[in-house]
């Protein structure tokens, strides 16, 4: 186990942070714009965001860089702005973090699909790992690769990230099958475990998805099919979207009651996806003391 890892573990459950999209929405970043691109225009309002998960007592923070892979920047005109963009983005996390909490550099899908020929795996992987030495040198504690739905993908990324020699967290997102419990590339969760874990993730994970309540059956069967710790980040529910806004109904309280039973599924880092805040972090942080 990374050095790093074994450290966070040490002293029991690790809380992480929640949402960063809606948190930012909420400080005025309209629908459809790159989130990222903030790191630059708007720092003290990303800062404000990182701020507020550190008070709320998260040990992890991420960064403001999932979307910081040049296919991404390049649907914004920014892809000549990778290294700039992800720079800012941990610098950013790390003022935030003043030594309280690790930061863990989050990176997303690239967007674009395998399957249909829009990229090949020699390009995807260059892109991960463009993205992922400007978070090395940037100085991030981890990095953290979100929201996967194609194995292969993940995969990628995992690798390029792996070759900054931080530890790399590894998150599939399961919302789709009959069940519920299988990627969008059809992958259940014992075959992303084993598919991750051979590509050399410190840690196995879900994030996002349908909400805490089914996250707690996939945290089971991941932990299950993995010696690695367990990393998992549920949305506040589904969300509703009420005269064009998009509303999470779940409240803090709900969502914190869950936190026994993803901890005894095997959940050794636990935090938020889209629509949690950091109240829901202070009520998760006074579930784990209690």
């Amino acid at each position: 186990m990374h050095p790093t890892i074994e450290q966070l573990l040490s002293a029991g459950p690790v809380l992480t942070d929640g949402a960063w999209g809606t948190e930012m929405q909420r400080l005025g970043l309209p629908v459809g714009e790159c989130p990222d691109a903030w790191n630059l225009s708007e720092p003290d309002k990303v800062e404000q965001v990182a701020r507020s998960y550190v008070a709320a007592g998260s040990r992890v923070i991420l960064t403001n860089t999932f979307g910081a892979n040049r296919f991404t920047l390049a649907k914004k005109g920014l892809a000549d702005k990778v290294a700039e963009i992800n720079r800012a983005g941990v610098e950013i996390s790390l003022r935030a973090a003043a030594g309280r909490a690790k930061v863990f550099a989050s990176i997303g899908p690239s967007g674009v699909l395998l399957m249909s020929g829009q990229a090949t795996e020699d390009q995807l992987r260059a892109a991960f790992a463009e993205q992922a030495r400007a978070i090395a040198a940037a100085g991030a504690d981890g990095i953290v690769v979100e929201t996967m739905s194609d194995p292969i993908e993940a995969s990628l990324a995992v690798a390029a990230a792996r070759e900054t020699g931080l530890p790399v967290v590894a998150c599939m997102t399961f919302d789709s099958g009959p069940n519920k419990d299988r990627t969008m590339f059809g992958a259940t969760p014992e075959q992303a475990a084993e598919k991750l874990s051979a590509a050399g993730a410190e840690v196995i994970g879900s994030n996002c998805g349908r909400g805490v309540a089914d996250m707690v059956a996939v945290c089971r069967r991941l932990h299950a099919a993995t010696d690695r710790p367990i990393w998992i980040k549920a949305n506040a529910g589904l969300p509703e979207v009420i005269d064009g806004n998009v509303i999470y109904r779940q409240t803090p309280a709900e969502f914190a009651s869950y936190v026994p039973q993803l901890i005894e599924s095997g959940a050794t880092l636990i935090g938020g996806c889209c629509g949690t805040t950091p109240e829901f972090i202070r009520a998760m942080a006074e579930s784990i003391r209690s």
